[in-house]
């Protein structure tokens, strides 16, 4: 493994007009910098790495990421929920349960 954790975020553009709205669209690039940003001012004692990425195909739940190796794709997310996440997941092991997209999908079938 090259990475102890490897985060995938969405920045996927449709085209305009599209009936899909896409994470791009929406706020992905700024995601992406939070990221990077934040995990270079942190300097942790893990090899990690933050990176934009093509269409993870769950757009209908908003702003996506995946983090690898666990596999957890988080929704919704906004730009101050980086933060959270880093700490969270990324420092700590502990999933952010409220952006888990089987969680958000749980709750928007009820």
């Amino acid at each position: 493994m090259i990475y102890d954790k490897h985060i995938f975020i969405c920045t996927n553009q449709r085209a305009p007009g599209a009936s899909r709205k896409s994470c791009g669209e929406t706020h992905g690039m700024g995601i992406v910098d939070a990221f990077k940003k934040k995990l270079k001012d942190l300097d942790l004692p893990i090899k990690l790495r933050a990176q934009k990425s093509g269409c993870l195909d769950i757009c209908d739940f908003g702003q996506t990421l995946v983090v690898y190796p666990e596999g957890v794709f988080y929704v919704g997310i906004e730009l101050s929920d980086v933060d959270e996440i880093i700490n969270e997941h990324i420092i700590n092991n502990r999933i952010v349960e409220r952006l888990r997209l089987e969680n958000v999908r749980e709750k928007k079938s009820k």
